[in-house]
């Protein structure tokens, strides 16, 4: 289907504008391989997982595979709201494309291929345990290998430290004690998320620290991986509006020019995508502008391009609208959880999605937020309408079909089949400190149970600079009736909003039919 550009950085004339990607990649990692960029980035919750972008001139990125299909252990069988897949690294050796991944709950992990487009192997659990988060694998010259990584306080009892143990050369399993390498409690709190390269014999570790909303980034620097370290804040907000600036990875041209890809934290937006260049002066490296040359740069809102090898590199956007015309689920969309194959079918009815209304919860009271079964995809614009088509026929009793903007808070436009009759409900929804939501109706209304469609759409605009979302349908393709309820949607435990589609038995009986989804489209909206 023919779909409009959302968000373009590459401004057409040699320069780009941030962010690269205006969509939730949190904790970017990029390396490069001969003339190809890759790029992964935490996946949390959400399945697939570690997603893979490439690019040719860091600039323009293609969403081109997942490195995990689901998380393989029960406690993720229904969604497991910010736990999951944490800040990978990304790095190529001797062949092979290695991801490290930590999960906070369970311990540090890797995944690797010798196709990044195909398929991944089997996570291996390279070091178990609570708390150990942001691995970054690190092979020396002399054939020995480590990881360096951070600790989550809320799993271990500390942070603001990073540490560092030996692995075995084929990367599989640690083979020695855990150690503190660099304590920044009082200079460099909150630091995490280290990615490790060396540089003239020195060995750096770059790392953010001060938080993700407010923070920084830090350069350290030891002639021994196991330190003392050196450290230098080297990139910080000053006169930018960008704020954070927060993690992310270093990664040379073949041209020998380095650049820095790091996200910015957006509230509801997620954590959106940022290219800086790199400069380095008296041994430290520089990052973004640095206008009053004190060493210490601050995020360009602009800047000319990376040199390529070729300057017909086309613009490249990320997708939304889908027509599910092909037999497999396109990339940008994730489930909330671990999926099934019978979740839904696209070769049912070719052309359509089929949305199987089911309970995989098992709960008696039935929440959006406590079921795998919700599609969603990231917000890739400041502001957008989304629009869909479904035919509710094959509804039964107790299933409902609809779309969701889900987050912190959320609100969905769905039919409800109830008593074998027919119901347009608007439902509104918090999800409190324990990780529960609480749902309620606040629009109830029947319709002709001979209506075999509907179209629900969905704005998202920005009203008295905050960031709102309302909702309207139509029941014969032509007029539309708006919802008088409006939401200030939130980001949920360390993701953006996610618009989403779902078919959602409202029992702990599982099945209640199905519903099958035409299209849903997003334009851009210049106003509400």
């Amino acid at each position: 289907m023919v779909t409009e550009v959302l968000w373009q950085a590459d401004k057409g004339n040699g320069r780009y504008k941030n962010p690269i990607l205006f969509a939730d990649y949190s904790d970017p990692d990029v390396i490069r391989v001969e003339d190809t960029y890759y790029m992964t980035a935490s996946s949390f919750n959400y399945t697939p997982g570690l997603p893979i972008l490439v690019s040719k001139d860091l600039v323009n990125w293609k969403l081109v595979n997942y490195a995990l299909d689901n998380i393989n252990y029960p406690s993720y069988s229904n969604p497991a709201h910010g736990k999951g897949v944490w800040a990978p690294a990304i790095r190529y050796h001797k062949g092979e494309f290695y991801i490290y991944y930590g999960m906070p709950d369970e311990g540090i992990f890797m995944v690797k291929t010798d196709d990044p487009y195909g398929k991944w192997s089997e996570p291996v659990l390279v070091l178990k345990g609570k708390g150990y988060i942001d691995p970054c694998p690190f092979w020396d010259e002399d054939g020995k290998a480590y990881v360096i990584h951070g600790y989550a306080k809320s799993r271990i009892g500390f942070k603001s430290i990073l540490g560092i143990f030996p692995m075995s050369p084929d990367g599989t399993k640690a083979i020695g004690e855990d150690k503190f390498i660099f304590d920044g409690t009082k200079t460099q709190v909150t630091i995490e998320g280290p990615k490790v390269y060396k540089r003239n014999g020195w060995y750096y570790i770059l790392a953010p620290a001060g938080g993700v909303t407010n923070g920084w980034q830090t350069a350290l620097r030891s002639k021994n991986i196991y330190g003392p370290y050196e450290e230098k804040i080297v990139m910080h907000q000053g006169s930018a509006p960008i704020n954070g600036p927060h993690q992310g990875g270093l990664v040379d041209t073949p041209f020998k020019d380095e650049w820095f890809v790091h996200f910015q934290d957006k509230g509801v937006y997620g954590r959106i995508t940022h290219l800086q260049p790199v400069k380095w002066v008296d041994g430290w490296p520089v990052i973004g502008s640095d206008p009053n040359n004190t060493g210490c740069g601050e995020p360009v809102l602009e800047h000319s391009k990376p040199m390529t090898e070729s300057i017909d590199i086309e613009p490249i956007y990320l997708e939304a609208s889908d027509d599910f015309s092909g037999d497999k689920l396109s990339l940008q969309w994730q489930w909330l959880g671990n999926h099934r194959d019978d979740f839904y079918s696209l070769t049912e009815r070719p052309g359509y999605l089929r949305l199987y209304s089911l309970n995989p919860s098992g709960d008696e009271i039935v929440t959006l937020w406590n079921s795998s079964n919700i599609l969603t995809q990231k917000i890739v614009s400041p502001t957008f309408m989304t629009e869909v088509k479904v035919d509710i026929s094959k509804l039964e009793n107790n299933g409902q079909a609809g779309l969701v903007m889900i987050g912190g808070q959320y609100a969905y436009l769905a039919i409800r089949k109830e008593d074998n009759k027919k119901y347009l409900v608007y439902v509104e929804a918090s999800v409190n400190d324990k990780d529960k939501a609480s749902e309620e109706v606040l629009y109830h209304s029947p319709i002709d149970d001979e209506i075999k469609e509907v179209i629900f759409r969905l704005k998202f605009y920005v009203e008295d600079d905050k960031e709102t979302v309302s909702m309207a349908y139509s029941l014969d393709s032509e007029s539309f009736v708006d919802i008088e309820y409006k939401i200030l949607p939130v980001k949920a435990t360390w993701t953006g909003g996610k618009v989403g589609l779902f078919s959602l038995a409202l029992t702990n009986e599982e099945k209640h039919g199905y519903a099958d989804f035409e299209y849903i489209k997003f334009n851009t909206l210049t106003s509400n």
